[in-house]
């Protein structure tokens, strides 16, 4: 794997970015897409590994489902798999069998599906057997562990002879995403009701439906990171919706907070450079993709924070905390947990002439880290993990005049 070189630059003339679809809404739109009766007009789906993995895996229908390192493709084809009764293996990377999906498995165990694990309980590799008989209109979910789990089981649930209750144990992280799941279910004709813990969804038909697939906010989330951390330039990001399913949307409040103004055109919005107003605190629970890259930007302009919500990070890729501890030390800023889920980052205040970041095997280390450039020249750890959300990354990042070479 080759190194990726980037040298320091700090100013940007005014620069249209056209950014990536959206993995998320892409991949919840497949799954619809599938269980629905009749031809569908979904445009402007995602280029990520991810969405290109789960559209050839729904086209070919192998026996195998080998989703490679995609969680949410792992867990919403498992839930797809099982309620249109097909028989599959369930597999991925070494990575991916290490991440747990026990809780998705138990769920539609007890709606009737029969699955077995091939290897550790909890954790892919699984066959899946089918849903012979629904044995039960209810189920109960932990809400702070994934938000997949819910999102998997809730576009199951219109398909459920009879329909489906989920009962969300706790506290619910990532809530953003189980109401884009909904959102787009109810584009396609699904009827649902959410009342405090209990999501009900009855026994019905998907109906054929546009939709075109919005840009993606945790791309955009590194050029608004990057700007705050430049000396000067403007940024307009293509295809963004103001009123937007995704959650991390939040980006825009956070980095208003650090430095970025936000103004939303007819086709996106535009980002300018603005004072400093300072951030003591965020809770990630609904925006967990987002704490990389508010953690580096941070980190690189001074700003001591407090985060919470963090946990999820651990089940990610690769454990985004322990990561993020071991490349910001290498610029000499520091994450810390200084109460129990409670990390504060203390910026640095000497960054080294050159800093080389490892990437974990994790597309959002690469990115997230990318801003250091504006600071020091920059090297890359295995650049191309960025194919798993945003192939064009670093032609993107080409078009706004950094050098890059391996």
């Amino acid at each position: 794997m080759s190194n990726l070189f980037l040298s320091q630059k700090a100013v940007f003339k005014t620069s249209e970015i056209p950014l990536p679809s959206s993995k998320s809404e892409s991949n919840r739109v497949l799954i619809i897409d599938a269980l629905t009766s009749g031809e569908n007009r979904i445009s402007n789906l995602a280029e990520a590994r991810d969405t290109q993995t789960m559209i050839t895996l729904l086209r070919k229908n192998p026996p195998l489902f080998d989703v490679l390192d995609a969680g949410t493709t792992m867990r919403f084809l498992t839930a797809y798999a099982a309620v249109t009764n097909q028989h599959k293996i369930m597999t991925g990377t070494p990575r991916m069998c290490e991440r747990p999906i026990g809780i998705l498995v138990d769920a539609l165990r007890e709606v009737g599906a029969e699955i077995h694990y091939l290897g550790q309980d909890g954790y892919p590799p699984l066959a899946i057997h089918g849903i012979a008989e629904q044995k039960s209109k209810k189920v109960s979910i932990r809400g702070d562990v994934s938000s997949q789990y819910i999102s998997a089981m809730l576009m199951i649930a219109p398909i459920l002879p009879m329909g489906l209750e989920i009962e969300l144990l706790g506290k619910i992280g990532s809530q953003t995403y189980i109401e884009m799941t909904l959102a787009l279910m109810a584009h396609f004709g699904i009827k649902y009701g959410w009342e405090n813990e209990i999501i009900s969804v009855p026994h019905q038909a998907y109906q054929a439906q546009e939709f075109m697939v919005e840009s993606d906010w945790s791309g955009a989330s590194y050029w608004f990171s990057l700007l705050a951390c430049a000396e000067e330039g403007e940024f307009f990001l293509k295809g963004l919706k103001e009123n937007s399913l995704q959650g991390d949307s939040k980006i825009v409040d956070i980095m208003d907070n650090l430095g970025i103004q936000s103004v939303f055109e007819k086709n996106g919005v535009r980002l300018t450079k603005q004072k400093v107003k300072g951030l003591d605190h965020w809770d990630f629970t609904h925006c967990p993709d987002l704490a990389q890259t508010v953690a580096v930007t941070c980190a690189i302009i001074g700003q001591k924070v407090d985060f919470t919500g963090l946990e999820s990070l651990r089940i990610k890729e690769t454990d985004r905390i322990h990561a993020l501890q071991q490349e910001l030390a290498k610029f000499n800023a520091q994450l810390t947990e200084t109460e129990t889920n409670v990390f504060t980052l203390i910026p640095s205040v000497e960054i080294p002439n050159q800093v080389q970041i490892h990437t974990y095997d994790d597309h959002r280390m690469a990115m997230a880290f990318m801003p250091l450039l504006t600071k020091t020249d920059l090297i890359i750890e295995d650049p191309a993990v960025v194919n798993k959300s945003y192939p064009s990354f670093w032609k993107h990042c080409d078009g706004l005049g950094i050098k890059m070479s391996r």
